[in-house]
């Protein structure tokens, strides 16, 4: 018959439900009765649940949650999977007051509500509403923060997920600290910890040679444009799953996306209506410089990471010159590892060499204080019995010698510019002479590329002749001296592995340009950015 055919295929309209209330069931629960119970955990579990079946079913359980303790975990559970994102705002405001109930009533299940919260950080969800979720939690809970940090690491993507899927998770964690501030140095230690796994999993070498195989011109509209604050309802990838301008290189490009999110997540938190707002920069400063000591600096073979750190120095002078200043008091601070007081003075010359937006000042002022602080440990050492060419010992001074000439053969120019005269009397009072004569011998340890290029210059002005020095050393068939095996990062260090910045990578002087030429300048895709222009 027709009507037995319409009546099998058509799937009936969902209006009416089985079994008992929720207050009366959980009485029969209390008196060993199940059916009920089970048939609600069953019609809550149904794929096909209308929006009036999820509102009838949450207003229920919000007169009832006082009684919705440690023993209804499983009853808990279904109720929290229940699929509110994406329904009618109905439905949105309805779940939103459940949830504020139930984590008033029954913080035992505040975990379970986070954990369902978080895992929605996902590229098909809509984020607006995870936010008032979380923002609502945290309003009626203040403990919020100490049991969501954990969830929040628990949940972070696998780093070979897809650029998008950890685009979406980084964008949602940054966007809690904006309500949840306690969390902010946390999430951004989390963050910089995922990124510098992608980062020493490929060199940078590497990444060069898959790029310039196959370039191929990518237009596209400038990271910090959109990415912090994409429409997140509107987000969606390219055909392909990835961005318009996405590299080819894959760890690279899930790299640049990460980049591309915390570095347009700093240009946001500093300014406010487009101008810099000095006391959130500052604040935002001290958060960072925190993560850059405990993550950045002991991490072997970092090459693009540490870039957050030089664009959020590039919104202001007192910001550069107190990065700086850090940097300088872990150089010359004895009680910290070797290996930290090299990568320090390593990060001070890259950034004194290559920052463009610091001024001939702050460049000399900063020289002034490696060249005192050399003088005097070679007058500590030059007599002692010590003093011969031991990276093991002499680490942190090799690591300033090689700071203070790549330094000069970056910025020489800009010291002559006004005054040539002047110029050269300044680089005559630094008595390079001396560092470069004596018998720790720097330039034994120092980069080939570097040494080569700081003794044409100093030839060039007359300030010393380093290729006696140079050719001797070459004619030495024997290794340098070491009074005991160093650590195999302190080696690699010395000897140009570990790429704290431009100047422990070999690079030619010649082969970057325009290195942290503006703020402005970090708007394209961070690192296709340093390929282009560092």
């Amino acid at each position: 018959m027709e009507v037995g055919r319409d009546f099998i295929n058509t799937p009936p309209v969902k209006t009416v439900r089985f079994g008992d209330t929720v207050v009366n069931t959980l009485a029969k629960l209390k008196q060993g009765d199940t059916s009920d119970y089970e048939m609600i955990k069953h019609q809550l579990s149904d794929p096909d649940i209308k929006d009036a079946q999820i509102i009838n079913w949450l207003q229920e359980f919000r007169t009832c949650v006082t009684q919705l303790g440690k023993d209804h975990e499983q009853l808990i559970y279904v109720v929290l999977r229940l699929p509110w994102l994406g329904r009618t705002q109905a439905v949105v405001d309805e779940y939103l007051a459940f949830l504020s109930n139930l984590v008033s009533a029954q913080t035992v299940h505040l975990r379970p509500c986070l954990k369902m919260v978080v895992s929605n950080f996902t590229p098909s969800e809509i984020f607006e509403h995870c936010h008032q979720a979380l923002q609502m939690i945290a309003r009626y809970v203040p403990s919020t923060s100490r049991f969501l940090m954990p969830i929040l690491t628990e949940n972070f993507p696998f780093v070979q997920k897809s650029p998008r899927t950890l685009e979406c998770y980084v964008h949602n964690l940054l966007r809690i600290t904006v309500y949840v501030p306690a969390l902010r140095k946390d999430v951004l230690e989390l963050i910089v910890s995922k990124m510098l796994a992608l980062d020493v999993s490929a060199p940078r070498s590497e990444i060069e040679e898959v790029e310039s195989s196959g370039e191929q011109d990518q237009g596209g509209k400038a990271h910090d444009d959109f990415l912090f604050d994409m429409d997140e309802d509107s987000a969606v990838t390219s055909p392909t799953g990835l961005h318009s301008s996405a590299m080819l290189h894959p760890v690279a490009e899930r790299l640049d996306t990460l980049m591309g999110v915390l570095l347009a997540f700093v240009k946001d938190m500093c300014h406010v209506n487009g101008s810099l707002d000095t006391e959130k920069a500052k604040a935002l400063y001290r958060d960072l410089v925190g993560v850059f000591d405990r993550l950045v600096l002991p991490t072997h073979a970092s090459c693009h990471v540490q870039y957050y750190m030089f664009y959020l120095c590039s919104f202001r002078l007192g910001l550069a010159e107190a990065f700086l200043d850090h940097l300088w008091k872990l150089l010359q601070n004895p009680s910290q590892p070797p290996i930290t007081r090299q990568a320090s003075a390593s990060y001070m010359g890259s950034f004194l060499a290559r920052a463009k937006f610091l001024p001939v000042a702050t460049v000399k002022a900063c020289l002034d204080l490696l060249v005192s602080w050399l003088h005097l440990y070679i007058d500590s050492q030059d007599s002692g019995l010590k003093a011969f060419c031991d990276v093991s010992l002499h680490g942190p001074f090799y690591a300033a010698c090689q700071a203070v000439f790549y330094t000069l053969i970056f910025r020489h120019k800009a010291i002559l510019e006004g005054s040539m005269k002047a110029g050269l009397d300044y680089l005559q009072r630094l008595n390079l002479e001396r560092i470069v004569m004596c018998r720790l011998n720097p330039l034994k340890v120092c980069l080939p590329a570097v040494t080569n290029m700081f003794a044409a210059i100093t030839r060039k002005y007359q300030l010393v002749f380093c290729y006696t020095i140079m050719e001797r050393n070459n004619r030495c068939v024997l290794p340098v001296v070491r009074s005991s095996a160093p650590a195999e990062d302190e080696d690699d260090f010395l000897h140009g592995q570990t790429p704290q910045g431009d100047m422990v990578m070999g690079g030619t002087p010649g082969s970057y340009e325009a290195h942290l030429a503006s703020p402005s300048s970090m708007g394209s895709p961070p690192i296709a950015f340093l390929q282009r222009r560092f």
